[in-house]
Order: structure tokens, then sequence, then C-alpha cells
């Protein structure tokens, strides 16, 4: 499958209801994700990550993520379901799949309808992995605040659209004007405000405590410690209550389990699963590069005030301009961001130059733009790129401004001789990144 490509939304008849779901790679087993409140299988390949996860994953499975009934493009005016309602639709997908037995990756609500799939039909489910989970629903956790959680809700529902549950799901991104636009859209395409409200109202009620110690098949259960929406409290009484499960931790992270750094739990996911870790990256080609990142300052802004078509055409405008640039560097397009770049060079001076001419040729069309570089051993993965370099030049273009080309002291290094100037810009906590990195900008 092209790496490129992404996978075509197909239907599983589920009774009268029909299920949306997408199928990723070959693998020798079958993973079936269980998305949590809300989804939408075709736009949540716009979140940064997601798509990135999903190709994680299917280098040792075949991947199916679906629509639960009511959201995104399944059927959508099916009322509140039943917990049991939305099991049965996974029930559907692996007979439409072809899919005898199956590894079942439930994540957030997910999780409690995952475990009732598991216990209802052990012998379809060789493997249950709950990320972000929890037993009970808010309202069965603590019935006395159950005002405080309409009101709560209320207030969720007439903000639904605005991105407001970033603020949950994604925290750390919460700041960034183009994530929130993301999280808007993906709320609107996901489902209407009063469906969201019977969904949550109806997950609030979920509890699944008296099914777990019935539970026999193998268990995983990931949490991350700075999970804003989940405990991680809630996550270790789940562990607690499985018998034989394992119970990962991890130090830092948002709810979204594609969100920030994945690797450590993709791999834990991969060991439980195959028994071996990262087998499947061992022909993936490692070698050391310099990383562009690029964004368009106010893009959001700058769409609102032009419309549609206008942004469109000035969007291709300077997605041409990046091409022919980045090629005349000896660079390497990865991919475009939506509003910005992702490109390697094997010269850190190439690509520092490389950003200083395609920042001042997208100002000229009136595109500014910021972008950060960081030198460092990447994974060439097909035609897209990952590794730690990847994400520090990610954080290093976070904290540049309008005009600006931040670089990290690595490529200042590399550079010395090569008649490039830089003003120091100070030293720098990178989320997710240890230790303090100090940058420098470029000067033109």
């Amino acid at each position: 499958m092209n790496d490129l490509v992404l996978p075509v939304t197909r239907y599983a008849l589920s009774g009268d209801l029909n299920i949306a779901y997408q199928s990723m790679g070959n693998g020798p087993l079958d993973m079936i994700i269980v998305p949590g409140g809300w989804s939408h299988v075709e736009f949540m390949h716009e979140l940064p990550g997601y798509t990135e996860v999903l190709r994680r994953l299917s280098t040792f499975s075949r991947v199916i993520t679906f629509d639960k009934r009511g959201q995104g493009l399944s059927d959508r005016d099916v009322g509140a379901p039943s917990l049991e309602q939305r099991m049965d639709d996974v029930r559907a997908i692996m007979e439409t799949v072809g899919s005898q037995r199956a590894a079942l990756l439930g994540f957030s609500e997910g999780g409690p309808m995952s475990v009732l799939f598991a216990a209802t039909h052990p012998e379809r489910v060789s493997h249950l992995v709950l990320v972000g989970g929890f037993t009970t629903g808010r309202l069965k956790l603590d019935p006395s605040r159950s005002e405080a959680f309409e009101e709560g809700l209320s207030s969720l529902a007439k903000n639904w659209g605005s991105g407001i549950t970033i603020k949950m799901l994604n925290p750390s991104e919460a700041e960034n004007a183009d994530a929130v636009a993301r999280f808007a859209k993906f709320e609107r395409l996901s489902t209407s405000p009063g469906a969201f409200k019977s969904f949550f109202r109806l997950n609030a009620q979920i509890d699944v405590t008296s099914i777990l110690p019935t539970l026999r098949v193998p268990t995983l259960v990931l949490h991350r410690r700075t999970d804003a929406l989940v405990r991680v409290e809630r996550g270790r009484e789940l562990a607690a209550q499985i018998p034989g499960a394992k119970y990962i931790e991890y130090p830092d992270g948002d709810h979204l389990p594609f969100a920030g750094e994945t690797d450590a739990l993709l791999g834990d996911i991969e060991e439980f699963i195959t028994g071996h870790r990262e087998s499947s990256r061992s022909d993936l080609q490692r070698v050391l590069a310099t990383v562009l990142f690029t964004d368009i300052v106010g893009s959001t802004r700058v769409a609102v005030e032009i419309g549609d078509q206008a942004w469109h055409r000035l969007l291709d405008s300077h997605d041409q301009l990046a091409k022919q640039i980045v090629e005349q560097h000896r660079g390497v397009l990865v991919k475009s961001t939506g509003d910005g770049i992702l490109a390697t060079f094997d010269g850190p001076g190439r690509a520092v130059r490389c950003a200083l001419a395609l920042g001042a040729a997208s100002k000229q069309i009136g595109l500014p733009l910021r972008a950060g570089l960081h030198t460092g051993e990447i994974e060439i993965r097909g035609r897209d790129i990952g590794g730690i370099a990847v994400h520090a030049a990610a954080r290093v273009m976070g904290q540049s401004q309008s005009s600006e080309v931040l670089v990290s002291r690595v490529v200042t290094d590399l550079v010395a001789g090569a008649g490039l100037k830089f003003s120091e810009r100070g030293s720098h906590e990178l989320k997710g990144l240890p230790g303090r990195w100090d940058l420098f900008a470029a000067n033109a």
C-alpha cells in the first residue's frame, strides 16, 4: 500500500444501520480501534499524528477504524444507542471484513465498549488494549454532581463547533489557533450539539465494573499521568480490577492517544500483541538530516478574511513556491502540513538558506511564515519520516515568530564557517524533549 494513499471509507450493515469503517495494512492479525466519544474516520486523518499512528500499527496488523452509530460518516438518526447496541457494530464490522478474531484497542469511552465485547465474545478477541479508559462514567462515579454535570454539558453543547474540546483532549495545543480550528471542524463533522449531549449523558451512566472480573482475554491498560479528561487514578483502578491485566503509565501526554510523543505507547502495544518490539521497523532507513518545518502565520484569520476560493488559490501558490525552492536547495519536500511544509536536507547550510528564501518569497505573496530547523537522526518510512529530530524541529518552529527562522544549537554548530549569521534567542524548554534548548534566529 502506498504510504501517501489514505484508506477508502466503506460501510458495514449492523441491523438496518450503515457503519462507516476504514481498513489499513495487511498484517498477519486484525486490530479494531474502538473510538472515544466522537469520531470521523475521514477527517481524523487531518489531525496531526493520527495517520502516522495508524501506519505504525499497520506494519504488524490490519488496522480497522470506524465511526460508531450516530457519529461521523455512520448513519446519524439513531437516538442514544446503548452500549450493547454499539458493541454489536464491532461484530458487524468483523463479519463484513472477514475477521474471525481480532485485537481490540479501545480508547476513552471506547474502552467500556471493548470490555463488554471481549467479555461477551472472548473467542473473537485475541488481545484487549485500553488507552485512557475508565470503568465508571461520571454520573455513576458521583451521582451528587448531576446538576454540575448538566451545567457543564450544556456549556459544551452551546460552544460545540468552536474547538472547545481541545482543552480536554489535547490541552498542550489549546493555544495554537490552527489546532483549535481543526478541532472546531472535527466537532462539527463528528456530530451535532444535540446528539453530543445525548451521547455524553449516556456515556456518563456507563458502569462496567461488574464485568471486569469476568474478562479472560490478555489485557493491557495504558494511561498518561497528565491526562486532563480521564484522571490517571481511573486508569489504575481499571487495571486493578481485570485479572492478570498489565498496566503501563506514562509520565506526560494528553488524552488523545495519537497526540504528542507516541513511540513508547506504540512500542508497548506492538510488544504486547506480537511478543516483540519494533521488529516492523527493522527495514526503516535511519539517516542524519536537517529537518525543516514551516507554518503560515495567521492562516485561519486570512482564510476567513478572503474566503475559501481565494484562500485555496493563495495556498496553491505557496505550495508551488515551496516545492520549487526546496528542490533548488537540494531538499526533499516530505509533505504539506495544510498550512506549511515538512522538508529534509542532507546539509544544514542549504536547509537554513532554503528557509530564508522560502520565507522571503512567501511574504511577497502575502503569507508570512515562521520556520524551525533541527539536525538529527530521522527514520525514513516510505515517503514519510519520523524520529525525535522531527519532533524537535516542530517544537523549535513553535517558538518562532512571524517571518523568523529559528534553529537549534546543533544547526549553528554544523554551519560554522558557512557565512550564515545568527542572533541568540535564549534558552527554552521544549515540550516533550529533555533539558533546555538554546535557540538562534537566522539572519537574512
